[in-house]
C-alpha cells in the first residue's frame, strides 16, 4: 500500500512516484546515449522527473506514462544539447580553482583572438531557422494525417527510440 503522497493527482490519471522511479534507469540510459556525459544525463533525468511531478495535472493518460515522461526527457535533452552548443563551461577550462585566470586566458590566442576550438558558435541563420520551423509545421501536419495508431508507433520508434518489442508490448500489437 502506497501513501497518498506517493501519487501526484490532477484532472487526468494520477502519476505514481514509484512508477516514475522505475523508469529512471531507462531514462538515464537514453539520456547518456544522447549526452555522452553521466552527470549531464543524471541532471536531465532529474529535471524530467521533477517536471513530470510538477505537471502531473497535464498528464491525461492518452499516452502511457513512459511515453509522456520520455517526451519531457527528450525536450530536456534537446535543451541541454542546444545549451552545450552555445556555451563553454568554465569547469572544462579551469582545472584549478585558484588558477581561473589562466583558464580564461586559454580561450584566446596570443594575438587576442579566439582560439578556434573555443570560438563561439555562429548565430543561426534566420532563413535556416525559418526553414526548420516550416519543416516541423509540415512534419506535424503530416503526422496529424496519419492514423492515430500509426503516428503513435512512428513517434515511439523514431523520437523516443523504443524497440519494436517494447512498442508492441506497450500498444498491445504484434510486430506484423
Amino acid at each position: 500500500s502506497r501513501s497518498p503522497s506517493d501519487r501526484a493527482e490532477g484532472p487526468g490519471p494520477a502519476i505514481d512516484a514509484h512508477a516514475l522511479a522505475a523508469l529512471r534507469g531507462d531514462m538515464v540510459r537514453f539520456a547518456l546515449l544522447q549526452l555522452r556525459n553521466k552527470a549531464a544525463a543524471e541532471d536531465v533525468v532529474h529535471e524530467a522527473i521533477e517536471a513530470a511531478i510538477r505537471r502531473a495535472d497535464s498528464f491525461e493518460g492518452g499516452a502511457s506514462l513512459k511515453t509522456w515522461v520520455f517526451a519531457i526527457l527528450r525536450n530536456r535533452i534537446v535543451d541541454q544539447l542546444r545549451q552545450r552548443d552555445r556555451t563553454v563551461s568554465m569547469s572544462v577550462l579551469i582545472e584549478d580553482d585558484d588558477n581561473w585566470q589562466d583558464g580564461v586566458d586559454q580561450l584566446f590566442a596570443e594575438h587576442g583572438g579566439w582560439r578556434p576550438e573555443f570560438r563561439p558558435a555562429a548565430w543561426p541563420n534566420p532563413e535556416q531557422a525559418l526553414s526548420s520551423r516550416q519543416f516541423w509545421v509540415v512534419f506535424e501536419t503530416c503526422l496529424e494525417h496519419l492514423p492515430e495508431a500509426t503516428a503513435r508507433v512512428f513517434m515511439m520508434r523514431e523520437f523516443l527510440g523504443f524497440e519494436t518489442e517494447e512498442i508492441c508490448t506497450t500498444l498491445s500489437i504484434t510486430p506484423g
